[in-house]
C-alpha cells in the first residue's frame, strides 16, 4: 500500500479517521501483547535458528510495527472533515468520472484509507500523477499529466460526486 499524502497532509473523513484511530489503538495494545506472547512461546521451543514459529512471529511483529508507524504518521498529518460540498470541481473525498486517454474511468480522489478494505473503487491520491492533475479541475475542463514513460496523458473531468 502506498502512503497517500500531499506533502505531509492527507484528507480523511471523520469516519475514516475514527476507524483508523481504533485500528491503531488495537494494534498498540492487544496486537502488540498478542505478538509478544507468540514470540515468547516460540522462543521457549528451543534453537531459534531453526524455529519457524519464532521467525514467523518476528515477521508478523515487523508488519504490525510498520502499520503502527504508518497509521501514526497518517493520523498526525490528516485533515479531518467533510468532503467539499462544491461538486463543480474534483477535490479530495469525491468520486470522479473522467475520460483518461480516451477511456472513461471512475475513481475516488484521496487516500485508500478513506475507502477502507470493503470497496472495489479505484483510488488515486492527490499526490499521484492522475490525482494531482484532476485535483481542482472543474467539470468539463481538460488537463494532462506525464506518465512514467514520459508521454502526456489527457484527462477531462466529466462528473464529480460525493463519496458515500
Amino acid at each position: 500500500m502506498t502512503e497517500e499524502v500531499i506533502g505531509e497532509e492527507t484528507w480523511l473523513s471523520q469516519e475514516a479517521f475514527d476507524r483508523l484511530s481504533k485500528e491503531l489503538e488495537t494494534l498498540q495494545g492487544p496486537g502488540r501483547a498478542e505478538i509478544a506472547e507468540k514470540i515468547d512461546s516460540a522462543r521457549e521451543e528451543g534453537d531459534l535458528k531453526e524455529n519457524g514459529g519464532y521467525h514467523a512471529a518476528r515477521e508478523e511483529q515487523g508488519k504490525i510495527e510498520a502499520r503502527i508507524r504508518q497509521l501514526e504518521h497518517l493520523l498526525r498529518h490528516a485533515t479531518v472533515g467533510e468532503a467539499s460540498s462544491d461538486l463543480s470541481a474534483a477535490s479530495p473525498g469525491t468520486v470522479i468520472t473522467a475520460t483518461v486517454a480516451g477511456r472513461e474511468m471512475r475513481f475516488l480522489l484521496g487516500s485508500r484509507e478513506i475507502a477502507g478494505a470493503n470497496t472495489d473503487i479505484d483510488v488515486f491520491s492527490e499526490a499521484s500523477p492522475l490525482g494531482g492533475a484532476v485535483n481542482g479541475t472543474k467539470i468539463g475542463e481538460s488537463t494532462s499529466y506525464e506518465a512514467p514513460n514520459g508521454k502526456s496523458i489527457s484527462v477531462t473531468v466529466d462528473k464529480v460526486e460525493p463519496y458515500n
